[in-house]
């Protein structure tokens, strides 16, 4: 059954492309030789994208804005790559098979992201790619589920990923650890129910192409982000606790937001 409007799909993809292409250059020339250049054009460039596809995005609470910080996010679609990455400067943490896929595994690369094999996420080499990036004072975007669910429920956190957390800052401080939840609530203003929500979730066996093809002909969707409270290993007994505690709160999170009964987070406390 087609729904959405084949024009709107066929206008955004192309305008899509006319931004993104010419901007590809530019990035690879900010990795090769201007780090800064590749750590902040890709937050405008996201923005763009999110409004050209027709994304609304609200924000709840406040990101953390000392560096490094870790960011743990609920995944549920390849959107919230455009959602996020338009408003945390940082690289996301993907499983490896994003290495591969035609076009997007460019796109990936060039904002920097740090590949893991989600059947092994203790490896050493993933884990100290990622212990490189914020010793650097990198931010990290970790989806710790290891995969996309359908945005209704939260998948377990793989604690095996918080082992990064453990990383001293210079001061000798932890490192900055931050839930996120993140959940499609409305479409067109109309709330989001089970029905409308895998036109913009993509898990499972869903195939990429037909999926962004009907994504692209549908209006416009609202996005809540809603920014906890951040924590440091140095809270908790261990790094399983540590994966406990964020996978309550992002789950809460996202249960909130999809039944519309969400309050207004409080100010984090500021960050060590």
């Amino acid at each position: 059954m087609l729904i959405g409007s084949p024009a709107r799909a066929v206008l955004r993809i192309v305008v899509y492309a006319a931004l993104t292409l010419p901007l590809l250059p530019i990035q690879l020339l900010g990795v090769l030789a201007i780090p800064p250049l590749a750590r902040w054009l890709p937050i405008p460039y996201h923005r763009v994208v999110c409004w050209i596809l027709g994304i609304k995005v609200r924000v709840n609470g406040r990101m953390v804005r000392k560096r490094p910080t870790l960011f743990v996010v609920n995944h549920v679609s390849y959107l919230d790559i455009e959602v996020l990455g338009g408003l945390i400067p940082g690289s996301f943490v993907a499983k490896k098979e994003v290495a591969t896929w035609p076009f997007f595994s460019i796109l990936a690369k060039l904002q920097r992201s740090v590949f893991i094999d989600r059947r092994m996420t203790a490896t050493k080499e993933g884990q100290d790619e990622m212990f490189r990036r914020l010793s650097e004072y990198d931010n990290l975007i970790l989806f710790p589920e290891g995969t996309s669910g359908d945005g209704t429920r939260v998948l377990p956190f793989r604690s095996a990923l918080f082992a990064v957390a453990q990383l001293k800052k210079r001061d000798g401080q932890p490192i900055t650890v931050q839930p996120v939840s993140l959940a499609y609530t409305r479409l067109d203003g109309i709330a989001l129910g089970r029905h409308w929500r895998p036109f913009y979730t993509w898990f499972g066996d869903m195939e990429l192409a037909p999926h962004l093809w009907q994504m692209a002909g549908l209006g416009e969707v609202e996005v809540l982000v809603n920014f906890h409270e951040p924590v440091s290993l140095a809270d908790f007994a261990d790094r399983k606790a540590l994966a406990e505690h964020c996978f309550k709160i992002v789950n809460e999170g996202v249960a909130a937001s999809n039944s519309g009964r969400l309050e207004k987070l409080p100010e984090p406390r500021q960050a060590a």
